[in-house]
This record gives C-alpha cells, structure tokens and sequence, in this order.
C-alpha cells in the first residue's frame, strides 16, 4: 500500500499538464516547512549524514584583515569542505531522505553551475535513488567537471535547452543558441518527471523547505560566534534563489527581532541577474513553462535568461519569497556587483586566505571587503560575518580567464528587464491578496 505522501503526489494527468501541477513534494517535507514551531527536528538519518562534514567552520579571517588595515573583526562560514564542494548537500540530502520515505524512486532537477546537481546526485547515490538533472546549457559548457562529479555519482546528466523533452524542443526552436536558464532547466526537469515510474521533481533552492534545511549554517554560526565572543554588525551572503542567503541570515534575523540587535543582513547579487535592485515585486512562475504555482517574489520576469557568467548559481530570475518579504518590508539590504570586480574580490581572498571562493560566494566576499573598507574610512570596529558557500576548485577555468584579462561584465540593460517583466502572469491567484 503506498504511503499518504505518494498516493497525494500523482502523477499528472493530461488535464493538469497545462499550468497546473500536481501535488508533488512529500507532504512530511511540506508540513515541516510550514509548521508554527520555532525549531525543526533533523531527522536521525540526516544527522548521520551531516556530522560526515558538521558543524562547519567558522574563520577569523586575520590576514584579510591586516591586508585591508581594517579595524573591523571578520568571519566566515565556511561550506565548501563537503564532497559535493558547497552548502547545498545540507537539503539534498534531507530532500532525498524525505523523497524516499514517501516511496519516490526517481529524482530529477535542474540546476545552474551543478553546484546542486552535483549535491543531490550524492544524495540520490547514498540513499539508492536514480537522479537525472538538467544543467543549464552555459554551464555545462563552462564547469565540465561538476558534470563530471555528477556522472561519477550516476546521475544522467542534460544541458538545458535540450531536446530530450516538449519544453525543451520548443525553446531551442525559438532560440537554437540559448544560455538556458534555470528557469528553463526546471521545466524540463518537471516534465521529464512525469515521465518517469516513480519520478518526483526536486528543487534546490527558493522553496520554504529548502531555506529551512539551509539554516542549520546560520544555528551553528550563533553558537560558533558566541564562543568567539563576537556578534555580527552585518551579516552577508550571496544571492541566487536565496537558500545560502536564508541559511545564514535567518537565524541572525530571528535573534534580532528576540534580542532588538542592529545588525544588518545583505543580500548579494551579480549585475547580469539583479531580481532584488532591479527587479519586481509580483507574482510569477518559478519555471519557463508556467507549470509551477505562482509564488509572490522579487523577479526579473521566469522567461529572463541571463547572460553566461561564471556565477552560473545566481542566474535564477527570482528570488525566494520569504527572502523577498525580508526585502519588501526593509528587514534586508541587496547589492549588485559586476563579474570584473567579484572576481577581483575572489582572486584577492584567495591569496590572502589560501581558499579559493566559487563565483557564487566571491560576490559574498566582495561585498564583506567593502564593509571593512568603510569600517576603515569610518574608524569602526564593526564585526563581519559573511558566508563562503562553495569552493572554487572547479572554477579555476574562470579565474584562468579573471588572470588573461578575459571576463567581461554583463550589466542587463533596462530594455531588457522591461520585456522581461512584461512577461509577468496578468492575474494574481485566485483569493489571494496582494
């Protein structure tokens, strides 16, 4: 007899094939993210997993420091000692636990610079499920070793757009040489689910279930700077769909609204894909297709495809809508970056510190070095904790080119956004208020 979670998560008939989707995550994941408790228990055989590689580690950055003769204390998470290279196995692993419990044979996902797939074909490999995963097509071409890693894991590896499904045959026939996009990864990834005995569709990032797995970063950050004897003045990371965000500033966010704390919480996002400084606040699909639910979120519109840098985890058009609330209320800053500058940051980091930062978490470092720059200038003590979410191992091609002098910025024009944004659904769901 199956369990209450699959019988609920059916598959798709054809009459929900346009627009609608049916129920798909485990109902035992989707009541832990929505619940009224404070705390959510991790579930034991997750917690075997995490203590492979928990708690992480919280650095004192002194030689960053004594480069930028600051006044101010920095500190970073540090995510990228795990198999899968960054702090995305935390919810792959518990979003496989659960996807398993329910019956789910088959996961499949898409992904931006396989950061995600390389998690979840981990997770799926330790727990015997089947994983296939659309790679946005940029990627794929950039970071041919995360598919690798994927592949090693027996994950089925697809660049986005492809042709494997509806959805991708009609994007490649309006535009052949597309970047893809995670949006469009997404799509195909729901749809090929449905195609598949046993197959469910798993995202990695934006979703409450995910912000939720992510803030085991941000739990282990208060204690670890309570036993330095320090607390964030500013809390910093970067900004894809917003899981690395949440994970580390959500916790700090409760502990201000418990404590009255100043501290401020920064968002970081790279100028070819700026939802939250250039965005809007709308309602809008998470995916190309227009399958899944609307959800209410700072976007650049689900049918914007950024341009191809190396961030490819921060190319995703919107973000969470949690993060986005934060955001709409005042309770959270952005800021925008250019690849050059990030990358400068990253290269900057890297000689200093001896670690070197993915694309993703370097614009988190750039914009902790600005802070201690102005802590500088302003003759502050300001203490700053930002999150280094993932290694930069397997995206040494980059800083290969960040050194030839060959990265480019890609700053989206606001014609751009504007036909983007004019894509948005016209109506907002039914019975809900703006």
């Amino acid at each position: 007899m199956p369990s209450e979670d699959v019988r609920r998560a059916r598959p798709l008939g054809e009459e929900e094939r346009t627009g609608k989707l049916a129920p798909n995550i485990p109902l035992s994941l989707y009541r832990g993210s929505v619940g009224k408790q404070r705390f959510v228990e991790i579930p034991a055989e997750v917690r075997e997993q995490y203590q492979r590689w928990r708690p992480t580690p919280l650095v004192r950055a002194h030689r960053l420091e004594q480069a930028l003769d600051t006044p101010a204390r920095i500190y970073y998470k540090y995510e990228g000692a795990n198999a899968s290279g960054s702090h995305k196995l935390n919810s792959a692993l518990a979003q496989a636990y659960y996807y398993k419990k329910a019956g789910v044979r088959h996961l499949t996902t898409g992904t931006g610079a396989g950061q995600w797939g390389s998690a979840l074909s981990m997770a799926c490999h330790a727990l015997g499920l089947d994983c296939t995963v659309f790679m946005v097509r940029v990627s794929h071409e950039q970071k041919p070793y995360r598919r690798v890693m994927m592949q090693l894991n027996g994950a089925r590896v697809i660049p986005s757009p492809s042709g494997t499904t509806e959805a991708g045959r009609r994007m490649l026939a309006e535009k052949p040489e597309s970047n893809g996009s995670v949006s469009m990864a997404n799509a195909e990834a729901l749809e090929y689910a449905q195609s598949v005995e046993g197959g469910r569709f798993c995202v990695g990032s934006g979703e409450n279930h995910v912000l939720l797995h992510q803030t085991v970063i941000g739990e282990e950050a208060l204690r670890q700077m309570e036993a330095a004897g320090d607390f964030p003045d500013v809390v910093i990371a970067s900004m894809g769909a917003g899981s690395n965000f949440a994970g580390l500033a959500f916790p700090f966010h409760r502990e201000k609204l418990r404590t009255g704390a100043a501290t401020r919480l920064v968002a970081v996002e790279p100028e070819a894909c700026p939802k939250l400084t250039r965005g809007r606040y709308a309602w809008d699909y998470n995916d190309v297709s227009g399958t899944t639910p609307m959800t209410k979120m700072y976007t650049l519109g689900h049918t914007f495809v950024a341009p191809g840098v190396h961030a490819g985890g921060l190319r995703y058009h919107g973000a969470a809508p949690l993060v986005s609330a934060l955001y709409d209320q005042g309770l959270m800053e952005a800021v925008a970056y250019g690849q050059q500058t990030v990358f400068e940051a990253g290269a900057f980091f890297a000689r200093t510190e001896n670690l070197v930062p993915a694309p993703e978490s370097a614009h988190a470092v750039k914009a902790a070095i600005d802070e201690a720059v102005r802590a500088r200038e302003e003759r502050t003590p300001k203490v700053i904790l930002f999150n280094v979410s993932g290694h930069g191992l397997l995206d040494l091609s980059a800083y290969d080119q960040y050194l030839a002098g060959q990265l480019e910025d890609h700053a989206v024009s606001d014609e751009q956004i504007a036909e983007s944004l004019a894509a948005l659904p016209d109506d907002e769901p039914a019975g809900v208020a703006s």
